[in-house]
Protein backbone atom coordinates (compact mmCIF):
# COMPACT_ATOMS: atom_id res chain seq x y z
CA UNK A 1 0.00 0.00 0.00
CA UNK A 2 1.53 3.50 -0.99
CA UNK A 3 1.41 5.22 2.33
CA UNK A 4 3.82 6.74 4.95
CA UNK A 5 2.96 7.19 8.50
CA UNK A 6 5.85 8.63 10.66
CA UNK A 7 6.65 10.78 13.49
CA UNK A 8 9.95 12.47 14.18
CA UNK A 9 12.35 15.83 14.57
CA UNK A 10 12.68 18.36 11.55
CA UNK A 11 15.38 21.00 12.17
CA UNK A 12 16.08 22.86 9.48
CA UNK A 13 19.30 25.16 8.06
CA UNK A 14 19.91 28.16 5.87
CA UNK A 15 23.10 27.32 4.25
CA UNK A 16 25.04 29.03 1.27
CA UNK A 17 27.35 27.35 -1.66
CA UNK A 18 30.71 27.36 0.30
CA UNK A 19 28.74 25.41 3.23
CA UNK A 20 27.02 22.72 0.81
CA UNK A 21 30.58 22.25 -0.52
CA UNK A 22 32.21 21.60 2.72
CA UNK A 23 29.25 19.22 3.97
CA UNK A 24 28.92 17.28 0.61
CA UNK A 25 32.48 15.24 1.42
CA UNK A 26 30.74 13.88 4.41
CA UNK A 27 27.70 13.19 3.08
CA UNK A 28 29.46 10.85 0.64
CA UNK A 29 31.12 9.79 3.49
CA UNK A 30 28.56 8.98 6.13
CA UNK A 31 25.69 8.90 4.35
CA UNK A 32 23.84 7.02 0.81
CA UNK A 33 22.33 10.10 -1.38
CA UNK A 34 18.58 8.77 -2.37
CA UNK A 35 17.86 6.74 -5.97
CA UNK A 36 16.69 9.72 -7.48
CA UNK A 37 19.95 11.57 -6.70
CA UNK A 38 22.67 9.67 -9.09
CA UNK A 39 26.28 11.68 -9.36
CA UNK A 40 24.58 14.40 -6.77
CA UNK A 41 22.09 15.29 -9.31
CA UNK A 42 19.17 17.12 -8.20
CA UNK A 43 15.37 16.11 -8.33
CA UNK A 44 12.84 18.06 -9.01
CA UNK A 45 10.11 18.48 -6.44
CA UNK A 46 6.76 20.48 -7.09
CA UNK A 47 3.54 21.29 -4.18
CA UNK A 48 0.28 22.77 -4.13
CA UNK A 49 -0.32 23.93 -0.21
CA UNK A 50 -3.81 24.52 0.68
CA UNK A 51 -5.11 27.23 2.74
CA UNK A 52 -8.79 28.52 3.61
CA UNK A 53 -9.64 31.56 1.52
CA UNK A 54 -8.71 33.99 4.34
CA UNK A 55 -4.92 32.19 4.38
CA UNK A 56 -5.96 30.95 8.22
CA UNK A 57 -3.39 28.32 8.20
CA UNK A 58 -0.74 29.87 7.29
CA UNK A 59 -1.89 32.68 9.59
CA UNK A 60 -1.77 30.55 12.45
CA UNK A 61 1.50 28.26 11.50
CA UNK A 62 3.51 31.96 11.69
CA UNK A 63 2.31 32.50 14.90
CA UNK A 64 4.78 29.21 16.44
CA UNK A 65 1.59 27.29 18.06
CA UNK A 66 2.30 24.38 20.05
CA UNK A 67 -0.31 22.54 17.20
CA UNK A 68 -0.36 23.28 13.67
CA UNK A 69 -1.30 21.24 10.87
CA UNK A 70 -1.09 21.51 6.89
CA UNK A 71 -1.93 20.05 3.62
CA UNK A 72 -0.20 19.27 0.50
CA UNK A 73 -0.04 17.66 -2.85
CA UNK A 74 3.51 16.66 -4.11
CA UNK A 75 5.25 15.69 -6.88
CA UNK A 76 8.46 13.88 -7.42
CA UNK A 77 10.49 14.97 -10.64
CA UNK A 78 8.10 16.89 -13.48
CA UNK A 79 4.50 15.63 -13.94
CA UNK A 80 3.88 15.69 -17.69
CA UNK A 81 0.34 13.54 -17.64
CA UNK A 82 -2.56 13.11 -15.50
CA UNK A 83 -1.84 9.10 -14.92
CA UNK A 84 1.44 10.00 -12.97
CA UNK A 85 2.06 9.11 -9.19
CA UNK A 86 1.56 11.93 -6.66
CA UNK A 87 1.35 12.16 -3.14
CA UNK A 88 -1.34 13.78 -0.90
CA UNK A 89 -0.54 14.07 2.71
CA UNK A 90 -1.16 15.75 5.75
CA UNK A 91 2.04 17.44 8.40
CA UNK A 92 1.05 18.05 11.57
CA UNK A 93 3.68 19.41 14.23
CA UNK A 94 3.14 19.01 18.05
CA UNK A 95 5.67 20.10 20.58
CA UNK A 96 8.09 20.10 17.70
CA UNK A 97 7.83 16.68 17.01
CA UNK A 98 6.29 16.32 13.05
CA UNK A 99 3.99 13.39 11.98
CA UNK A 100 3.01 12.78 8.80
CA UNK A 101 0.47 10.47 7.16
CA UNK A 102 -0.15 10.17 2.81
CA UNK A 103 -1.25 7.91 0.40
CA UNK A 104 -0.02 8.01 -3.61
CA UNK A 105 -2.58 8.33 -6.43
CA UNK A 106 -2.73 9.17 -9.82
CA UNK A 107 -3.12 12.88 -10.66
CA UNK A 108 -6.24 12.49 -12.23
CA UNK A 109 -7.75 10.62 -8.93
CA UNK A 110 -6.03 13.28 -6.65
CA UNK A 111 -8.07 16.44 -8.62
CA UNK A 112 -10.86 14.07 -8.50
CA UNK A 113 -10.89 13.29 -5.03
CA UNK A 114 -10.12 16.96 -4.30
CA UNK A 115 -12.78 18.40 -6.26
CA UNK A 116 -15.33 16.19 -5.51
CA UNK A 117 -14.34 14.76 -2.60
CA UNK A 118 -15.14 10.72 -4.27
CA UNK A 119 -12.58 8.32 -2.61
CA UNK A 120 -11.44 6.06 -5.56
CA UNK A 121 -11.70 2.38 -5.76
CA UNK A 122 -8.32 1.52 -5.48
CA UNK A 123 -6.44 -1.03 -3.25
CA UNK A 124 -3.43 0.72 -3.78
CA UNK A 125 -4.94 4.06 -1.91
CA UNK A 126 -5.74 4.34 1.89
CA UNK A 127 -8.82 5.19 2.10
CA UNK A 128 -8.46 5.76 6.10
CA UNK A 129 -6.10 9.08 5.31
CA UNK A 130 -8.17 10.22 2.49
CA UNK A 131 -11.08 10.47 4.63
CA UNK A 132 -8.76 12.33 7.61
CA UNK A 133 -7.90 14.83 4.29
CA UNK A 134 -11.42 14.89 3.75
CA UNK A 135 -12.59 15.93 7.29
CA UNK A 136 -9.52 17.89 6.94
CA UNK A 137 -10.85 19.82 4.00
CA UNK A 138 -14.11 20.39 4.92
CA UNK A 139 -13.36 21.89 8.63
CA UNK A 140 -11.88 24.43 7.01
CA UNK A 141 -13.19 24.78 3.73
CA UNK A 142 -9.72 23.99 1.74
CA UNK A 143 -8.97 25.77 -1.50
CA UNK A 144 -5.47 24.99 -3.50
CA UNK A 145 -3.45 28.53 -2.94
CA UNK A 146 0.19 28.55 -3.43
CA UNK A 147 2.32 26.71 -6.12
CA UNK A 148 5.85 26.08 -4.77
CA UNK A 149 8.77 23.67 -6.17
CA UNK A 150 12.52 23.19 -5.77
CA UNK A 151 15.33 21.09 -6.71
CA UNK A 152 16.48 18.34 -4.46
CA UNK A 153 19.05 16.73 -2.50
CA UNK A 154 18.11 14.02 0.14
CA UNK A 155 20.68 11.36 2.20
CA UNK A 156 20.30 8.71 4.48
CA UNK A 157 22.89 7.35 7.06
CA UNK A 158 24.73 4.22 5.95
CA UNK A 159 24.42 2.87 9.69
CA UNK A 160 21.59 4.37 10.58
CA UNK A 161 17.88 4.56 8.34
CA UNK A 162 16.83 7.05 11.30
CA UNK A 163 18.88 9.94 10.15
CA UNK A 164 18.47 11.69 6.79
CA UNK A 165 18.99 15.05 5.38
CA UNK A 166 17.86 17.07 2.65
CA UNK A 167 19.15 20.02 0.81
CA UNK A 168 16.68 22.17 -1.65
CA UNK A 169 17.67 24.73 -3.66
CA UNK A 170 15.93 27.16 -6.30
CA UNK A 171 13.16 27.42 -4.40
CA UNK A 172 10.32 28.85 -6.51
CA UNK A 173 6.85 29.83 -6.12
CA UNK A 174 3.55 31.31 -7.45
CA UNK A 175 0.00 32.01 -6.91
CA UNK A 176 -1.81 31.03 -10.25
CA UNK A 177 -1.54 28.21 -12.52
CA UNK A 178 -1.72 25.95 -9.42
CA UNK A 179 -1.36 22.66 -11.46
CA UNK A 180 1.18 20.01 -11.09
CA UNK A 181 1.14 19.11 -14.47
CA UNK A 182 2.03 22.64 -15.50
CA UNK A 183 5.47 23.82 -16.26
CA UNK A 184 7.85 24.87 -13.21
CA UNK A 185 8.18 29.12 -13.00
CA UNK A 186 7.35 31.32 -10.93
CA UNK A 187 9.25 34.01 -8.22
CA UNK A 188 12.75 32.61 -6.39
CA UNK A 189 12.63 32.38 -2.39
CA UNK A 190 16.19 31.94 -1.97
CA UNK A 191 19.42 34.25 -2.57
CA UNK A 192 21.57 33.25 -5.32
CA UNK A 193 23.49 30.57 -4.27
CA UNK A 194 21.16 29.67 -1.02
CA UNK A 195 20.10 26.51 -0.19
CA UNK A 196 17.58 24.83 2.74
CA UNK A 197 18.92 21.87 4.63
CA UNK A 198 16.54 19.99 6.91
CA UNK A 199 17.32 17.31 9.05
CA UNK A 200 15.44 14.74 9.96
CA UNK A 201 15.36 11.67 12.74
CA UNK A 202 13.21 10.22 14.90
CA UNK A 203 16.07 9.89 17.82
CA UNK A 204 19.10 12.08 17.66
CA UNK A 205 21.30 13.22 14.64
CA UNK A 206 24.60 11.90 14.56
CA UNK A 207 28.02 13.83 16.19
CA UNK A 208 29.73 14.12 12.93
CA UNK A 209 26.48 16.15 11.62
CA UNK A 210 26.71 17.96 15.19
CA UNK A 211 30.50 18.81 14.12
CA UNK A 212 29.64 19.83 11.02
CA UNK A 213 27.58 22.58 12.33
CA UNK A 214 29.56 23.84 14.89
CA UNK A 215 32.65 24.52 12.82
CA UNK A 216 30.93 26.02 10.66
CA UNK A 217 29.10 28.00 12.91
CA UNK A 218 25.46 26.89 10.93
CA UNK A 219 22.13 27.77 12.75
CA UNK A 220 19.04 26.25 13.10
CA UNK A 221 16.45 28.71 11.74
CA UNK A 222 12.60 28.77 11.15
CA UNK A 223 12.54 28.84 7.65
CA UNK A 224 9.85 27.48 6.37
CA UNK A 225 8.63 27.62 2.51
CA UNK A 226 5.39 28.57 2.55
CA UNK A 227 5.38 31.12 5.43
CA UNK A 228 7.91 32.87 3.49
CA UNK A 229 6.36 32.30 0.52
CA UNK A 230 3.22 33.97 2.14
CA UNK A 231 5.18 37.17 4.09
CA UNK A 232 6.32 38.30 0.99
CA UNK A 233 3.56 37.77 -0.57
CA UNK A 234 1.85 40.07 2.03
CA UNK A 235 4.80 42.81 1.31
CA UNK A 236 4.10 42.91 -2.40
CA UNK A 237 7.71 41.54 -3.07
CA UNK A 238 5.54 38.31 -4.51
CA UNK A 239 2.62 38.95 -6.96
CA UNK A 240 0.48 36.94 -9.12
CA UNK A 241 3.40 35.07 -12.10
CA UNK A 242 2.79 34.65 -15.69
CA UNK A 243 4.56 32.72 -17.76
Amino acid sequence: MAIEIYNRVELKYLLFQDDVDSLLPLLNEHMVPDIFNPDGKTYPISNIYFDTASDELIIKSLEKPVYKEKLRLRSYGQVHSKNETVFLEIKKKYDGVVYKRRTSFTLAQAEQFLKEGIIPSDEKINAQVLLEIKDLMKRYCLIPKVFISYEWLAFFEKNDSDFRLTLDKNIMCRRNDLQLDSPVYGDKLLEEGQWLMEAKAFKSFPLWFAHFLSKRKIYQSSFSKYGNEFKKYKRGVIKISSV
